[in-house]
């Protein structure tokens, strides 16, 4: 079985594997790995293993180095941009009149892409708005429409229970969540009571679902038979 190490790009972001090419990494390590994009800054969440080969997206990229001091800089320079753009951006959505809502920009470590993650009711014609940002940036320029729970899961907030939404402090991918959940739970179903701030069911809905499942099945054993 390949020896991978566990990268994630942001904070709750999906955890993705580099080949480590022998290179000693502890969890907690920045590094510089290749990846479809070109080179992006990541950090160890979890350190050298074996895994099995399905468990791999072909083909394993490899870890570069491991971030130096002038890396770590180019990110603080890169997060500036970011910043700068978004306001370049939003004000240049504003006068092509595009009915979008712009959540975040995020620019490659290495500069050869910005992207813009907006949210809008449908489909939105922003080909001119590409154009214009690309004469501005001179790079090239992908616009990339989001759901609600993914513009939660980037800007963050409290949530009901008065902590931290949880997919933007550990969730790395969303899972289906259902009204039945609730209704397994004994939990109001007022949506005001089990929607979190993206508007769709809380993902903590989850959390206690097999639990209680399992209690339903050992009260009513026979619930699940066949008639």
């Amino acid at each position: 079985m390949p020896n991978v190490v566990g990268v994630r790009f942001k904070r709750a972001g999906k955890v993705y594997y580099f080949d480590p090419v022998g290179i000693d990494l502890e969890k907690g390590d920045r590094v510089i790995v290749e990846t479809a994009r070109g080179l992006e800054y990541g950090e160890v969440v979890s350190p050298v293993r074996e895994v099995r080969e399905e468990d791999i997206v072909a083909p394993l990229k490899a870890v570069i180095r491991k971030a130096t001091e002038e890396d770590d800089k180019q990110l603080a320079v890169n997060r500036q941009k970011e910043v700068e753009a978004f306001e370049i951006a939003a004000e240049r959505i504003a006068a092509h009149d595009l009915e979008m809502k712009l959540v975040d920009v995020e620019q490659t470590f290495d500069g050869s892409k910005i992207i813009f993650y907006f949210t809008a009711d449908g489909r939105i014609d922003f080909r001119e708005l590409v154009k214009d940002l690309a004469s501005i940036f001179r790079t090239r320029i992908e616009l990339r429409q989001i759901g609600v729970r993914d513009e939660a899961k980037m800007l963050g907030g409290l949530g009901t229970c008065g902590r931290p939404l949880c997919c933007s402090t550990f969730l790395g991918d969303f899972a289906p969540v259902s009204i039945k959940m609730a209704k397994e739970q004994n939990l109001s179903l007022n949506p005001s009571k089990i929607s979190g701030l993206c508007g769709r069911l809380m993902c903590c809905l989850r959390y206690e679902s097999e639990i209680a499942q399992e209690k339903q099945d050992n009260t009513n054993p026979e619930a699940g038979s066949e008639m």
